[in-house]
């Protein structure tokens, strides 16, 4: 029970694809005076059990936890640094068939979209895409599906909305949570942070110089021919999402 000198305990699960802004929401998070964020917990367990071959792939596996039930135990563990909000920034890629999602349920659960185009654009400027699984689309479906039938609706964000206007977003976004908003998380101090898992030496380039959400610019040229079928799956996914989302 929550007396009247202790401050309600929320633990934000916030689902992004990759290249979807979701590391600047989390410096956004991370700026408040009281919340603390984890980076991608599951990220060695999704390396260590595909032959996905990342970029600092065997250095993750070697450094971070690859056993899917010691992080689950530490991500619903006592929130570090005696903060009353935990941020915790996950890639929907990174839940495999098998693994038990049923931790979810004691979580604000939050979803966190992006056009398809702006995202292909982006990941093909640091990686090859070969699946659309690698994209996170089917995966945030499935988890929103899975989040609805146990009663725990999730909260959808589209990346676009918040670039063309942070405030707005994240008030709302706030306002939902029944946390306040802090103008604190609309910019923050360039550089790495010792939050960021070891990838961010080659995802976080953009977001290490950034000191704020960047203005919204949509993404210039076009993927080979060969990306449509990818594209085409992804989009399909994605407008069932962005209906839905909070506006």
């Amino acid at each position: 029970m929550v007396t009247r000198t202790q401050k309600p305990i929320i633990r934000i699960a916030m689902w992004s694809g990759p290249r979807n802004i979701s590391t600047a929401l989390m410096r956004s998070f991370e700026n408040r005076p009281d919340s603390v964020v984890s980076d991608e917990p599951f990220y060695a367990h999704y390396l260590y059990k595909t032959s996905t071959d990342h970029p600092l792939r065997n250095k993750i596996i070697g450094r971070e936890n690859t056993d899917w039930q010691k992080v689950v135990a530490e991500i619903t563990g006592p929130i570090p640094g005696g903060k009353s909000i935990w941020y915790q920034k996950h890639m929907a890629q990174h839940n495999l068939p098998g693994c038990d999602l049923g931790w979810v349920e004691y979580f604000t659960n939050c979803i966190l979209i992006r056009n398809p185009n702006d995202v292909m654009l982006s990941y093909l400027e640091k990686f090859e895409i070969s699946s659309s699984d690698q994209l996170g689309y089917q995966q945030q479906v499935d988890l929103y599906n899975f989040l609805n039938n146990m009663g725990n609706t999730p909260l959808i964000l589209d990346a676009t909305d918040i670039l063309k206007n942070p405030q707005k977003m994240l008030k709302k976004l706030c306002d939902q949570l029944d946390i306040p908003f802090y103008t604190e998380m609309l910019s923050w101090p360039a550089g790495p942070r010792d939050s960021d898992g070891i990838w961010g030496h080659h995802w976080y380039g953009n977001v290490e110089t950034s000191t704020g959400f960047q203005s919204y610019t949509k993404k210039k040229g076009k993927f080979p021919s060969k990306y449509q079928d990818i594209y085409t799956a992804s989009m399909e996914h994605y407008k069932k999402l962005y209906s839905d989302r909070l506006q």
